[in-house]
């Protein structure tokens, strides 16, 4: 008989056991599971039928545990690991999956916070659903033990599989804003994805993920739906902040740190560099979402086409294949992926096909998972199987390319057989069973069962990388002295203020000194409304909270009183379905607009025409030029409030903050101002350390600033460096690579490596 290696502790609603020289396991006594003891070691039986099975054994590698369990489970629990949930929110909010407890509002039920709603029960239960997408987090706390509720109820049905909750990026300065909407929720806040890459920095990038893979793992959170690694190539794109701009060779680095600090736990307790520190990496978005003709994004109708004018699609996939691919760490490569709603258009030239990449055999599997011999998961973009929306501005389903000839079912079909193993926002299993009906009626019983356990296999394989079948519970206040701590924070700021970006600093009009009395003008923003359609009331006041502006230097009213102002703005605002007028095509035009990186009216004097892509289907529009047409910019005023600062103070400084969502056409206001920040979505006390001097702005442009909208109209979709840049009046070009010190233009290690050669 064995000496018994393991001992045990209760954590209240759940157990831990350490075993000696062994994993450490965790597990809810009420789930019904109990330690089986095997060579003196403990061990889940989480099928409870008291015998240590394969997929139990954590001594064996991750793959064939996972090819043991996919082998026990029945085809509606594979269907139920093939969906990727809608949208949460902790505590369930109104509006969100899972937004009612026992038929009440949330807020009327008297819930315990952490509870589970009958909706998040039935997909565990019924639909057999194991992956979660989370997005507000009230706090760190709570997050844990809503988690544990999961992974308690998870772990008492049958096989115990746990359960794998995702996110979206929260860690950008904005992102925070929802996160830290709850009271006590906190979690360190870093530039965006542009202000990393303005940093030109991978290993700040690198220590960004491994923050974020500790903060997410005490959130119960295990895998980041990121980092979205698009080429930037067009500068109009709605989702330009949220990559690492334009060029390959930093994206490449970039891509290759990030989801290596996701991913690599430093010292590694599971296989191949997988430990307790990891989380997953589903990079986004394959082949390359940034390239949509006119700049338009493929959440909607309106921006559905990817074009390639310049025949460099190739380029464009390779922060995915040098970078996200090719660690140097035990994890080897991104464990996921995710393809954009986009159609490559004419890109597939072995069956011709234009459909969206979720959809093209092309496209996944004779590219990712032939060419590249990707094995790892791939998971649609949420919300891509249901029926095409109304309007081509409408934020609905995204089946572009099989909107017709195509029930639900027929579509979930046409993903797995292209290579899917997941369909993101899908809570219902019914489609996926008819899918497999329909497969094994034309392709056989036997394919689409073992063409099922494949996709079992990838999915659970990262499961069991991740430790979530022998370790899955959180303690709360752990998680709570872990999420948003000081060093984590402390950090995250550095790395702020290292993304800042000066342009200009006339006359040295930076940094300011500390009894400069300021002049902060309010600015205005007419109703509108978000991406999603929600209206945005109008609103007038100041852009920023002075009171933190007031820690800094004196703060008045009137410009008169004033040594300077400081105009925060940002970038020309379309909207993310900018680039299409339901107006216009009820007015009897093809409906599409210009997207403007001015603030002033712009005409499309330039524009293409025709397009290259169009929907040849009866009554829709084949060619989408919007040549002649008028942009529409939500925050026009931002410049006239410029221009009218820049009158009011006479001849004294004023200095620009421009959070830079876009590349900006700089002629409009260049001129009439002393100083200009680029802040890529950063604290407003970054902001002004970096005006009073107690930090040195150190950042590079991650992309090009154009000259006029007339070379942002000739320029090509997918090809990176291809503008007329704008050349200031002190004679400085805003090319990719340039940046401002206090000593004049930044030339050091990151500019020689990266910057272009002129042609």
């Amino acid at each position: 008989m064995s000496t018994k290696k393991w001992s045990e502790k209760n954590f209240g609603d759940f157990a831990k056991v350490v075993n000696d020289g062994g994993k450490t396991l965790s597990y809810s006594r009420l789930s019904g599971v109990k330690i089986l003891t095997v060579d003196g070691f403990a061990f889940k039986d989480l099928n409870k039928n008291g015998k240590l099975d394969p997929y139990e054994d954590w001594r064996l590698p991750a793959r064939e545990r996972a090819r043991d369990l996919a082998q026990r489970m029945s085809i509606e629990q594979i269907a139920g690991l093939m969906l990727h949930s809608s949208h949460q929110a902790v505590p369930a909010a109104e509006g969100w999956f899972g937004g009612t407890y026992h038929g009440k509002k949330f807020a009327e039920s008297g819930a315990d916070p952490w509870d589970l709603t009958d909706q998040q029960k039935k997909f565990l239960q019924k639909e057999h659903g194991r992956h979660l997408l989370v997005t507000v987090v009230k706090d760190a706390a709570t997050a844990a033990r809503w988690s544990n509720k999961l992974q308690a109820l998870a772990e008492s049905l049958a096989l115990g599989i746990p359960v794998n909750i995702s996110s979206d990026p929260r860690h950008g300065s904005d992102a925070t804003k929802e996160y830290n909407a709850g009271a006590g929720g906190e979690i360190s806040m870093w530039p965006e994805a542009l202000g990393l890459a303005a940093t030109f920095d991978p290993k700040l990038a690198r220590t960004f993920g491994e923050v974020v893979a500790k903060e997410y793992r005490a959130l119960g959170i295990t895998t980041a739906l990121s980092p979205q690694i698009d080429l930037a190539t067009d500068p109009r794109w709605g989702r330009f902040l949220g990559t690492f701009g334009e060029d390959p060779d930093l994206a490449v680095e970039l891509a290759k740190a990030v989801v290596e600090g996701y991913q690599t736990t430093r010292e590694a307790e599971n296989e191949n560099g997988w430990g307790k520190d990891s989380i997953v990496a589903m990079v986004k978005h394959w082949p390359g979402g940034g390239t949509g003709e006119g700049g338009r994004d493929a959440h909607f109708g309106c921006g559905k086409y990817a074009v390639y004018p310049g025949n460099n699609f190739r380029e464009h996939l390779r922060p995915f294949v040098e970078g996200a691919f090719r660690l140097e760490g035990g994890t080897e490569k991104a464990a996921a992926v995710m393809p954009y709603y986009s159609i490559a258009y004419n890109q597939d030239k072995k069956y011709g096909e234009n459909v969206g990449n979720a959809y093209s055999t092309y496209i996944i599997n004779e590219l990712l998972r032939g060419e590249f011999g990707y094995d790892g998961v791939v998971c649609t973009d949420w919300g891509i199987t249901g029926p095409e929306p109304p309007t081509e501005d409408a934020l609905g389903w995204r089946c572009w390319g099989v909107e017709e000839g195509y029930t639900t079912a027929e579509r979930h079909l046409k993903i797995i057989m292209a290579g899917v193993d997941q369909f993101g926002g899908n809570d219902e299993l019914e489609p996926v069973l008819e899918a497999y009906r329909l497969g094994a009626e034309k392709y056989g019983e036997e394919f689409m069962r073992k063409r099922f356990v494949e996709s079992a296999v990838r999915i659970l394989t990262n499961m069991f990388r991740l430790g979530l079948f022998e370790d899955p519970y959180l303690d709360p206040q752990k998680s709570a002295k872990t999420v948003g701590k000081s060093e984590f924070m402390a950090l995250g700021y550095e790395a702020q203020l290292k993304s800042i970006v000066m342009l200009k600093n006339q006359n040295q009009t930076l940094p300011l000194k500390k009894n400069t009395t300021v002049y902060v003008p309010k600015c205005y923003r007419p109703q509108q409304k978000d991406w999603l359609g929600n209206p945005i009331a109008p609103s007038y006041g100041y852009p920023v909270n002075v009171e933190i502006v007031q820690k800094y230097f004196r703060l008045t009213d009137n410009p008169q009183e004033a040594d300077c102002a400081l105009v925060f703005m940002e970038s020309p605002n379309n909207t993310l379905r900018g680039g299409y007028s339901q107006e216009d095509a009820e007015k009897g035009g093809n409906g599409y607009i210009p997207i403007s990186l001015q603030y002033g009216p712009y005409k499309a004097e330039f524009a293409r025409d025709p397009s290259i892509a169009g929907d040849d289907r009866p009554g829709k529009v084949k060619n989408r030029s919007y040549k002649n047409k008028t942009a529409a910019i939500v925050n026009a005023a931002d410049l006239q409030t410029l221009l009218e600062t820049r009158e009011k103070m006479g001849t004294k400084p004023v200095i620009v903050a421009l959070k830079m969502a876009n590349p900006t056409v700089p002629a409009e206001f260049e001129p009439y101002v002393d100083a200009i920040l680029l802040d890529f979505g950063v604290t407003v006390q970054a902001l002004l350390d970096i005006i009073s001097g107690a930090a040195e702005p150190s950042g590079l442009l991650p992309a090009q600033m154009p000259a006029n909208m007339k070379t942002v109209e000739e320029q090509y979709e997918d090809v990176p460096h291809d503008l007329e840049c704008y050349v200031d009046t002190a004679g400085n070009t805003y090319d990719f690579g340039f940046g401002l010190n206090w000593q004049g233009v930044i030339d050091d290690e990151r500019t020689k490596k990266y910057r272009r050669p002129k042609a």
